[in-house]
């Protein structure tokens, strides 16, 4: 069977009535224009995501459907698609649906452009459907992160996002990780792009995240990743042929 160009990977847990429907949009951005498949990975769900998403296969054959034993986080989730994922390129996008797939060809369209020591291009909500809580909390932790952190990416938490599936897999692994992955793909060696897309309101579900729990997280986070940063050593190899 020959690899698509592009796995998207979607964690879900508990997002019965997003996960079917946005299924469905991905096909319908990228069917052709690019060979790809979808990896949606179920993290223990207690409703009825992971029956939506066997319904879903009936309809696509570009999807693939994996199932945590126990409930694992989201990037464990994501890391875990990644892992799976058959393409050269991954996009992310979160199972709630507030990121919306017709934006994937845009970052596709931003990589044909970029040089290439670009490998993720990061999402950016410029205009965010969330309430006023939410979008207060986020912008503390984007700022705190930006200064301390210096990743030039001024929406780290967006979960749409486009890179390199083999440099991922090299990144150091944490649960949180993927709301650092611009600063963690730049402290490999690499340059990020963020790029306007859209923001949708949730349609199903709650939130899986309070404001103060998120806020919590996201400083012990930081002083790890800052740690990471500041410990990070790079150096260029050379292989000489043999006289």
């Amino acid at each position: 069977m020959t690899a698509p160009e592009l796995s998207v990977v979607v964690p879900a847990f508990n997002e019965q009535g997003n996960v079917g429907h946005l299924v469905d949009e991905i096909a319908a951005a990228l069917r052709g224009r690019i060979a790809f498949e979808m990896v949606f990975v179920n993290d223990n769900s207690k409703d009825g995501t992971l029956a939506e998403l066997r319904e879903a296969q009936k309809r696509h054959p570009e999807l693939r459907v994996l199932s945590h034993e126990t409930q694992s986080g989201q990037s464990t989730a994501v890391r875990n698609g990644i892992k799976a994922a058959r393409g050269a390129w991954i996009a992310t996008l979160d199972g709630d649906g507030q990121n919306d797939p017709a934006d994937i060809p845009k970052l596709l369209e931003e990589r044909s452009k970029a040089p290439a020591d670009v490998k993720c291009f990061a999402g950016w909500r410029t205009t965010r459907k969330d309430d006023a809580g939410k979008r207060i909390s986020s912008k503390v932790a984007n700022a705190v992160r930006s200064r301390l952190l210096r990743d030039a990416t001024p929406d780290t938490g967006c979960g749409l996002k486009l890179f390199e599936r083999e440099l991922f897999l090299e990144l150091p692994y944490f649960d949180h990780m993927h709301r650092y992955l611009p600063a963690l793909m730049q402290r490999a060696g690499w340059r990020t792009v963020s790029v306007p897309v859209n923001h949708r309101p949730r349609g199903a579900g709650a939130s899986k995240y309070t404001n103060f729990g998120r806020l919590m997280v996201a400083f012990a986070d930081l002083q790890g990743v800052a740690w990471l940063i500041r410990r990070s050593k790079r150096t260029v190899v050379r292989e000489f042929d043999k006289a």
